[in-house]
């Protein structure tokens, strides 16, 4: 094994010198970061939207307006409550609210909107909503409701997306609908404006919503399920239907989910174990993209250094065989050092991107894609995998001399590879299904399908037979891709057909067949 050592030495050191192998490094961490962080950094540079209310039933603008003060200060107490709780960035909050985080550690979440209520309601529903806080939370949000009504009417967008990025507040302000509207908004003074009809209880008529971009329809459904709220609470008043009874009337019938252990035990089923039922979808992606990228990296090399005639200095040194190992085991290496950094950064990603998107703080994904078995099932499958298709990867390219003559051998290679994307969904959905047992059982398939199935998971049995049936698929295809490569990668010209390519895997080791005409 010493020389195909040192050829996969020499394969890792000429690659780490290129620069296409350090942006394939970087490559995947900055897509994570750009995918998930821009569109957040781009919401937060989005301007204010600016809207006016022509409201001719002179009641439902100005209680929307109240009603979304108090839905936006629910959500600001509930990240000063998950702020006390972490004990994190407490001291970055403005002095109201960092004056009653102690009071928010006290709370449950459904305390907050009474919470809401007395610092942003009116005078009877604050006094109202007081009673539902415990007394020792009480006292001190009472006392700052002056001081948080005087930071909420002055606070501006940016201060208010400094605590939380969702509120309504960081993103729309109501203006005096004053002068012509629809001038103001072809000039882009306004974003938009709604229009209430005299009677919004009684049904829709006189209502609109005008704006010139349609696009963003943000600001309408906001508005809209605001305005809803208010006014079927105005409907059961006048119908004369307590809110008891509306959530009653309301109340959606549903069933807790429940699982089955392998002991037999039933379990109640969270968050996490939903998440971790699709982890091995996103593991399933990522094995495809770095089988396909990196058994690519190893035909395009394969193909270079046919055609600059490297392959034949390396060959009065070594043997065709020996030169095919180093290969694939060199191009491995740079493979893993891929993978390793690809999995440092869905850590990080895991770890503290839901922190950028605003989740709560007690939202922890870590173990989905720190979880043992799935990241030991990701390495075995990859170098399993690769090792398949590496296999048949080296033989195309030891036929050809350049990418464009490989283009029609790869077309059966690319739709092998294809399959176990387009069968992932319905896979994951059914991983112990007969569909997906009898795609397990097919090699070029196995990797993908396997991993697919984790959430299953499969029986040992199962994981024992597609792994030996693949080790063998794998050890044929190197024993006839070795067989191939002694001949191809010497060979110039006309590339052979593929039947002479069959030929040449069934000629016995030691006889060079002839070229067909």
């Amino acid at each position: 094994m010493r020389k195909p050592l040192l050829v996969a030495q020499r394969e890792i050191v000429e690659a780490a010198r290129t620069k296409g192998f350090w942006i394939g490094i970087l490559l995947f961490p900055v897509i994570i970061v750009l995918a998930v962080g821009a569109p957040v950094l781009l919401a937060k540079a989005k301007s204010v939207r600016a809207y006016a209310v022509a409201d001719s039933s002179g009641w439902l603008s100005d209680a929307v307006e109240r009603h979304a003060a108090v839905s936006d200060t629910r959500r600001l107490l509930l990240e000063v409550m998950n702020r006390q709780l972490t004990n994190r960035n407490v001291e970055a909050l403005p002095p109201v609210l960092r004056g009653i985080a102690p009071a928010m550690a006290t709370l449950t979440p459904a305390q907050l909107d009474s919470a809401a209520r007395v610092l942003v309601g009116a005078e009877a529903a604050a006094a109202s909503a007081a009673s539902g806080l415990p007394a020792e939370a009480r006292e001190p949000i009472v006392a700052a409701r002056a001081g948080y009504q005087s930071w909420w009417d002055t606070a501006s967008a940016a201060t208010v997306r400094a605590v939380h990025q969702a509120p309504a507040r960081a993103k729309y302000r109501r203006v005096p609908a004053d002068g012509d509207l629809n001038r103001r908004v072809a000039d882009e003074d306004l974003f938009a404006y709604f229009v209430i009809g005299r009677d919004p209880v009684e049904g829709n008529r006189g209502m609109a919503y005008v704006a010139k971009n349609l696009a963003d329809d943000d600001l309408p459904d906001w508005y809209g399920q605001q305005a809803t709220e208010v006014v079927r609470q105005r409907r059961l008043e006048r119908e004369r239907i307590s809110p008891a009874t509306a959530a009653w009337l309301q109340a959606e019938t549903e069933f807790a989910e429940r699982t089955v252990s392998a002991s037999g035990e039933q379990t109640a089923v969270g968050m996490k174990d939903k998440l971790r039922q699709n982890a091995p979808m996103v593991f399933v992606y990522l094995l495809w993209i770095a089988i396909f990228s990196i058994t690519q990296g190893l035909l395009t090399s394969t193909i270079e250094e046919k055609s600059s005639r490297v392959a034949e200095v390396l060959l009065s040194s070594v043997s065709p065989v020996q030169l095919m190992a180093g290969k694939i085991l060199g191009v491995a290496g740079t493979g893993l050092m891929m993978i390793v950094t690809w999995v440092i950064t869905a850590l990080a990603a895991v770890k503290y991107m839901p922190r950028l998107l605003g989740a709560p703080a007690s939202l922890d994904l870590t173990p989905l894609v720190s979880d043992p078995a799935l990241l030991a099932s990701f390495v075995i499958y990859f170098l399993l995998g690769y090792l398949l298709y590496a296999a048949i990867l080296i033989g195309i390219g030891s036929v050809v001399n350049t990418i464009q003559e490989a283009q029609s051998l790869m077309m059966p290679v690319m739709m092998m590879l294809m399959l176990p994307l387009l069968s992932m969904i319905p896979i994951g959905q059914d991983p112990n299904g007969t569909f997906a047992k009898v795609m397990s059982y097919i090699p070029p398939f196995t990797p993908f399908v396997m991993m697919n199935r984790a959430a299953g998971p499969p029986s040992l049995v199962e994981y024992a037979l597609t792994t030996l049936l693949l080790i063998g698929a794998i050890a044929g295809m190197l024993w006839a891709s070795a067989k191939i490569f002694r001949i191809g990668i010497l060979m110039t010209g006309k590339p052979p057909k593929a039947s002479e390519i069959w030929r040449w895997g069934r000629t016995p080791v030691g006889v060079v067949p002839s070229r067909q005409e």
